[in-house]
């Protein structure tokens, strides 16, 4: 069982399980299309949520997606999940709802969007359409598993570790490590000399000692870690949803959930999803 969470885990289910049901209304006059649900980070099906809501089970994404059957179900549910347990915990838990059609496997999240991407290439996978689930723990997508989506037919919502992970390893002083800063390399995509630009500025001041540069960090972090990642996502993507923010119980940014996609409709479809659950 996943132990994570508050009050902003059931809305970000709801986010998907919403946005899955208008996604399959519209499809399921277009049969020519074979609709294929991808969850990159699958977890064992339940979670325990901690917090106001008091110790609580509920029900992860994966049940939630694989018990639609109406407007009509996806022709193909292909879960990852890189823990061995929960993978087969979730297996044995969706083998009850549904058999046909759901595929779990172990794995990592970044090689199977790279092998998901090489499939809507192919001869055989030109006729599918991807609604596709990205909900990691922190900064394990690495952007070459984003950007080789480009072009193709998905449908990507994303969850990005804005406060709870890259707003961390952005110490106020840009003493960063090696492997922290090769990590946010690989987060964005982008140089390191381009993300001391974008998060740093320092001064020049004089002490008893002779001139001093101080280094100091973006007061505004957080959001300037959303709108460069959004950024980067509207390289790949035509449209980007705006944002559900995930906060903690003392109303710090946690993530920023959004939806990637190269069809306006579907963006407009996730901002009012959205903006019903901020009301």
């Amino acid at each position: 069982m996943n132990n994570f969470g508050g009050n902003w885990t059931y809305q970000k289910i709801k986010i998907i399980e919403d946005y899955a049901k208008a996604y399959l209304e519209i499809m399921k006059n277009r049969p020519y299309w074979k609709l294929l649900y991808f969850d990159g980070f699958a977890g064992s099906g339940e979670i325990r949520v901690d917090g106001p809501l008091d110790s609580t089970v509920i029900e992860g994404a994966a049940k939630k997606i694989v018990s639609i059957k109406e407007p009509k179900m996806f022709d193909i549910c292909y879960f990852v999940e890189l823990d061995k347990q929960k993978k087969k915990s979730l297996e044995s838990s969706l083998r009850q709802i549904r058999d046909a059609g759901v595929h779990v496997v172990e794995g990592d999240c970044n090689r199977k969007l790279q092998d998901m991407a090489n499939f809507l290439k192919s001869e055989k996978g030109k006729n599918h359409k991807v609604l596709a689930f990205i909900d990691p723990c922190g900064m394990e997508v690495d952007w070459t598993s984003i950007e080789c989506l480009k072009g193709l037919s998905v449908d990507m919502w994303l969850l990005v570790p804005t406060g709870i992970g890259v707003n961390r390893l952005l110490k106020k002083d840009s003493h960063i490590s090696e492997a922290w800063w090769q990590k946010l390399e690989r987060f964005y995509g982008i140089s390191r000399d381009l993300l001391i630009a974008n998060f740093y500025s320092s001064i020049k001041t004089m002490t008893l000692f002779g001139e001093k540069q101080i280094v100091y960090k973006n007061p505004k972090a957080i959001q300037k870690i959303e709108s460069i990642y959004t950024g980067r996502l509207k390289e790949v993507f035509n449209y980007v949803s705006k944002p559900y923010i995930l906060k903690n119980n003392k109303q710090s940014i946690m993530f920023h959930f959004v939806l990637a996609s190269n069809n306006e409709v579907a963006t407009k479809i996730a901002n009012d999803i959205i903006k019903k659950i901020n009301i």
